[in-house]
């Protein structure tokens, strides 16, 4: 595919210089291109160099480099902050690198509508820590808040764990101001919450992963910050009993947790290695990490004393109550540090965020546990019990050499997925498609779906040049 590119040129070097000043154009230098050629995923074969970035600060010169691009035939792959984890911001066809990095100002907040307007090249926990005066917040943030830019988040449509109460990206995204592939500016949506005059042009472009328009503004719809949170860690003896107890809080509770986060033994006594950390009931099955939060102490105590009775009336070991900040950080710590505590392990693996139907998780995770005793390699599962999305994710075992690995791998993610689709789930739930797991869309989704995306992305973008190679091939 990549022969119907051309290549950069001294003279279109130039071109972006004038456009954007030559201090934010990077030419001829292996050291300093190669940040941008991969993202959080580890496999080398992932990468792939550009052969210039740029950084532009406006919209208008994203148009002026979109319209150099389409009239040279010079594929653009635009770029957040690099912590992606399917190979989306990769300039996999090599072209022009285009980052927004410098568009990271926080441009209006209107607290009388609730929202804040912010440029794409913002992370994503600044825009919640400059919120905290005005007792705002946004509450669909992902949980790499400390690393992504918010841009990133609305073109993977990044979730969380606080999805379960809250939702992911695309509920608070309002409007877009953004850049086609052609060069064109447009507007999208705005700071209205009803909006039906023709399609949904907003909902079409969170998740788009960059394929059809690069975000230059972005207006997010902000709810009140809570004020008081208590989290429980429930250990249970088994990963049914664990699960079983999602809904019923919900239900027999009338509560509905900020998040509920599921470990599994492998995962959770992983991390206590780790960390040398020791809590009672290590030899548990399974353990759920659940947080409320809400404007009253008095209320959260009631609802907290009552999720731990449901939790002990149904399989519960023990409940373990942290209600101050120092408690709180030490049991989410053992969440956050599951992912280093394996590459610590073994640093070769392939991070996977499958999801299914919150019921069929105890069915599915037999069936994930034979597939890794098939392929003699781990399949730690850790994720967001309440919206069914698991990171299951292949390690390969230290006594295995890397040519086994390489052939295997590819038919552990299959088997891997076909489970997945046939439990009702899909092959990602936060992370995207991009180049990663490509090749497997065809696993969950029907050829005329997969031609009518492939239709959209060529009335977009006819030329082909923005992101090319990610999601699906056009051909």
């Amino acid at each position: 595919m990549q022969n119907q590119y051309n290549h950069i040129t001294p003279e279109i070097v130039a071109e972006l210089q004038q456009i954007v000043g030559s201090k934010y154009v990077i030419y001829d230098d292996p050291e300093k291109l190669e940040p941008y050629s991969h993202d959080e995923v580890a496999e080398k074969k992932y990468a792939h160099f550009p052969e210039v970035v740029v950084k532009p600060r406006t919209a208008e010169e994203i148009a002026a480099i979109m319209k150099l691009a389409n009239s040279e035939r010079i594929p653009v792959t635009p770029r957040g902050a690099g912590s992606g984890l399917s190979g989306g911001a990769v300039p996999l066809m090599g072209g022009i690198c285009l980052s927004v990095e410098r568009m990271n100002q926080i441009l209006e907040v209107d607290k009388e509508n609730l929202v804040v307007v912010v440029e794409p090249g913002i992370v994503t926990n600044e825009i919640n820590n400059h919120l905290k005066e005005y007792g705002l917040w946004f509450a669909g943030y992902p949980m790499s808040v400390e690393s992504c830019f918010i841009g990133g988040n609305v073109a993977e449509n990044a979730g969380g764990g606080k999805a379960i109460k809250y939702g992911v990206t695309e509920r608070y995204i309002l409007g877009l101001e953004m850049v086609t592939p052609e060069g064109e500016i447009i507007h999208l949506g705005g700071k209205t919450v009803k909006n039906v005059v023709g399609y949904d042009l907003v909902k079409l472009m969170v998740g788009s992963e960059g394929t059809l328009g690069i975000f230059t503004k972005i207006i997010i719809k902000l709810l009140p910050l809570p004020t008081s949170k208590v989290d429980l860690l429930v250990m249970f003896t088994d990963v049914e009993s664990a699960i079983k107890i999602v809904p019923t809080i919900m239900t027999m509770g009338h509560i509905i947790p900020t998040a509920v986060e599921f470990m599994d033994r492998l995962s959770f006594q992983t991390a206590y290695k780790y960390l040398n950390e020791h809590l009672p009931n290590e030899e548990a099955g399974a353990m759920l990490l659940i947080e409320i939060d809400g404007n009253s102490m008095e209320q959260l105590e009631k609802e907290y004393e009552k999720i731990g009775e449901l939790c002990l009336e149904n399989g519960a070991i023990d409940v373990f109550v942290a209600d101050n900040y120092t408690t709180q950080e030490r049991i989410w710590s053992i969440r956050r540090n599951i992912a280093e505590a394996f590459k610590v392990y073994s640093p070769v693996q392939s991070l996977e965020d499958i999801v299914v139907p919150v019921a069929s998780i105890p069915k599915i995770l037999p069936e994930i546990e034979n597939i890794a005793g098939q392929y003699n390699v781990l399949i730690p599962c850790y994720g967001h019990a309440g919206d069914g999305n698991l990171h299951a994710t292949i390690i390969k075992k230290p006594e295995m050499d890397m040519a086994e690995w390489e052939e295997k791998l590819p038919q552990i993610l299959s088997d891997l997925y076909e489970r997945t689709h046939a439990y009702g789930g899909t092959i990602s739930g936060e992370h995207g498609i991009g180049h990663k797991r490509k090749a497997f869309i065809g696993q969950v989704l029907d050829a005329t779906t997969i031609e009518l995306m492939k239709r959209i992305k060529q009335a977009f973008d006819p030329n082909n040049i923005l992101n090319p190679g990610k999601i699906f091939d056009l051909k």
